[in-house]
């Protein structure tokens, strides 16, 4: 699995013009968007071992970890996250697992997350989706498993 983590000081998402996801940062507090891929190798094991890697990554000031201070998340599934650039123009997208073996991953990030204690806020899987975020750093960390 594929993860890109930025650390925001504000994040929403939208679909269709209406909010489905925001993150309540209020008095300088710091939040996560994660954008998270699958691939075809991918288990439920990896998406438990990427939620836990994002909730203890010391990517926060003080070199704090989203769980030392319950920093809200905002997940978003991006299959793009594979894409496969080698060759051309056109970025190949086969590197990505189809949407029935991506979605119950990317969900099972989501819900590991909040296993751990967090405040998980999404996107909608499959659906074109506007981010808006303002990235606090900027901090941009990617991860693979």
């Amino acid at each position: 699995m594929r993860a890109l983590i930025q650390r925001v000081t504000s994040a929403s998402v939208q679909v269709d013009g209406s909010v489905v996801g925001t993150l309540d940062l209020a008095d300088g507090r710091q939040g996560l968007v994660v954008l998270v891929g699958a691939t075809h190798t991918d288990t439920v094991e990896s998406s438990d071992a990427l939620a836990e890697k994002i909730w203890k990554m010391r990517i926060l000031d003080d070199e704090k970890a989203a769980s030392d201070v319950g920093a809200p998340l905002l997940v978003i599934s991006q299959f793009t996250l594979y894409a496969n650039t080698a060759k051309g123009r056109r970025p190949s997208w086969n590197q990505a697992a189809p949407g029935t073996v991506a979605e119950p991953l990317v969900q099972r990030v989501v819900d590991r997350l909040r296993e751990l204690g967090a405040i998980v806020e999404t996107g909608t899987f499959g659906a074109h989706m506007k981010v808006a975020l303002v990235n606090d750093g900027p901090v941009t960390i990617s991860v693979e498993l």
